[in-house]
């Protein structure tokens, strides 16, 4: 069955959008269709549901490479048009929020004065290309692969071939040896390597697909054993992407990112349609030459350019402000040649700065708020936006993070180098699969109140040593994350733990050629004293995942997958006669499946049929 953001995109392509965007200037927000929201998306421009008539807008910027001159005018819009502030995401980009759709049209003019656009940032598009966020400058990379960004970014910008994917898709483009962009949780990661042809070294990239954060989980990338060089390397990643754009899955959203593609076909088939589509042979990968560690680029840093240096910032939370925008873009132009740099830790980098003049920038004000040497708690701390500004979210993951990092500093002094990462629902913006402590937002009840909570993991990574986190603690209430985390901090051996979960290796077991086709099982048998009240019990059958629930001692069933975004109705709570979704709080009654939010969503509603002593599901 066709999704509503399938059906939106079958009646007018997303950019399409961009000729209406003067018409809702004029007339308003509220003149704004439920379709027309969705395709503003294509335009950079999202309605957010906490700020009704404010919008947020989401700037590409490539390789996280700006200017002293764009950083400008970002602080100046954010000041006259917005309240003052900006973010920084986990892909480089900056977001701006509180304004207006009748400001869109004189944003996005001033943006375009200093090479800047927001197109495609948001719904099933390209997203910003992230890269190494010191391409050209460190002396750590095997070559600069920032032209490689550059060249496939406008491969698809603008280009209606590459706006009707089925989902989202993330590329990381990257020479660097340090691993700093999180390769292996990308749709595409293009990683450095080396190659011996025709008896001659050469540079260029291993391919790995189908890597992610969200959508059921932290997914490692397959390597595709392909090798390509930089020149050839933007022309593979675009047919990847057409690959998705044919084949990818189209029905449930939160089962249709290039990584269920990838899963169904194995990566023999998908190597062979990519070089079927490029016409020729593709060499196999070449050898990793990356490094078993992390870097964020915070501190002070030579760059591969004698005399010169580049100093990373670190910006709480990635939560900049326009005076300190301003600030740091005049840093840029004084200290160094104009150019400035963000990083997925949401931090920033000032490039291109003489042996000399290190004393006198690291003794600039700002400094003292954006440091080069911030505590390693502090040093570490990313958060996605959180429920102030993102209806996904479900804790303040910004406030959260800053209240529980300060105690820290403050219980702990000098601590061990550490990462801790918050996503506020499981789409992983925040990137916590990847960190020493990854804090998953949720909401819980204690003493029939909904509270903030997090469901606490460790020891995640990516680079050339990649394996998925392990949850260690439920339902910790986020006002005692402090007490909880503390020892952890200290005494944590994220690095043998590390060592230990890529020691766990999972091996589908293969499936004989001539094995008959699976006879589908019969509804699990269900008794009454299985399901609290009040309380659900997840069943599956015949590959359906259905939630049971009792109230009042009555066993009502309703698929468990929320009809908006995929979260497990199973793992909700019975408010009157509705279950409420964990993820965004939609009610749907137990007995209808009708959504009390929404008139459009409805889930399915399964019978549940006495048999003798126990319960079945009837699934017809």
């Amino acid at each position: 069955m066709m999704n509503q953001i399938e059906a939106y995109k079958s009646e007018k392509d997303g950019l399409d959008i961009l000729e209406d965007v003067p018409r809702y200037a004029s007339e308003g927000w509220e003149a704004i269709t439920d379709s027309d929201k969705e395709r503003l998306k294509w335009a950079g421009v999202l309605f957010r549901r906490q700020t009704p008539g404010y919008f947020m807008m989401r700037i590409r910027i490539p390789n996280g490479i700006a200017t002293a001159s764009q950083l400008r005018v970002i602080g100046e819009i954010s000041r006259e048009f917005g309240r003052s502030f900006a973010d920084i995401t986990t892909r480089q980009q900056l977001q701006l929020r509180w304004f207006t759709i009748k400001d869109v049209p004189e944003i996005w003019e001033r943006l375009k004065t200093v090479g800047l656009i927001t197109l495609q940032t948001g719904q099933d598009n390209i997203r910003n290309v992230v890269g190494c966020p010191a391409a050209g400058l460190t002396p750590n990379e095997l070559f600069d692969a920032s032209p490689v960004v550059k060249e496939f970014t406008e491969m698809f910008v603008g280009n209606k071939a590459y706006t009707n994917l089925p989902r989202k898709f993330n590329v990381t483009i990257t020479a660097c040896k340090d691993s700093c962009t999180h390769a292996e949780a990308q749709d595409i990661a293009l990683t450095p390597a080396t190659k011996s042809m025709e008896g001659v070294e050469v540079k260029g990239f291993n391919v790995a697909v189908g890597g992610k954060m969200g959508s059921g989980g932290y997914r490692i990338a397959s390597p595709l054993d392909i090798f390509v060089r930089p020149e050839e390397a933007a022309a593979v990643c675009s047919h990847i992407v057409m690959i998705f754009r044919d084949h990818g899955a189209r029905e449930l959203r939160t089962k249709v990112r290039l990584s269920f593609l990838v899963e169904e076909w194995g990566v023999e088939r998908f190597r062979r349609e990519l070089e079927r589509r490029l016409d020729r042979p593709l060499a196999c990968a070449g050898e990793d030459q990356r490094v078993a560690k992390h870097t964020d680029h915070i501190g002070v840093y030579r760059q591969k350019q004698a005399g010169l240096n580049y100093v990373g910032l670190a910006v709480p939370v990635g939560r900049i402000t326009s005076e300190q925008m301003l600030q740091v873009a005049d840093l840029a132009e004084n200290y160094g040649n104009g150019q400035l740099r963000l990083t997925v830790g949401q931090n920033l980098i000032i490039p291109n700065v003489p042996d000399r003049q290190i004393g006198e920038l690291t003794n600039e004000p700002v400094l003292r708020e954006l440091r080069y040497d911030p505590s390693e708690v502090m040093r570490g701390l990313v958060s996605c936006t959180g429920m102030d500004y993102c209806h996904f979210a479900l804790i303040d993951t910004k406030g959260w993070a800053l209240k529980t990092a300060h105690a820290l500093e403050s219980r702990l002094g000098k601590t061990q180098p550490l990462r801790m990462h918050w996503s506020g629902c499981p789409a992983g913006c925040g990137n916590h699969s990847v960190a020493e402590i990854g804090l998953l937002g949720k909401n819980i009840k204690i003493s029939g109140e909904v509270v903030e909570a997090v469901d606490v993991f460790a020891a995640g990574a990516s680079g050339c040593e990649p394996n998925p986190p392990v949850k260690i603690m439920e339902d910790v209430p986020c006002d005692e994350l402090p007490d909880v985390i503390a020892g952890m901090v200290k005494h944590g051996a994220f690095k043998a733990m590390r060592q230990q979960l890529r020691k766990i290796v999972q091996v589908a077991a293969p499936v004989p050629a001539t094995a008959p086709p699976a006879q589908p099982a019969s509804p699990p048998a269900i008794k009454v004293g299985d399901v609290p009240e009040g309380g659900a019990k997840l069943v599956r059958a015949e590959g359906q995942e259905i939630a049971v629930f009792k109230k009042a001692g009555r066993l009502c069933a309703l698929q468990n997958n929320c009809p908006h975004e995929g979260g497990q109705l199973a793992m909700g709570w019975i408010e009157g006669d509705n279950v409420v979704c964990p993820l965004h709080g939609y009610k749907f009654n137990l007995q209808t499946g009708a959504c009390a939010d929404d008139p459009k969503l409805r889930a399915r509603v399964f019978s549940v049929v006495k048999e003798g002593e126990d319960f079945k599901i009837d699934l017809n």
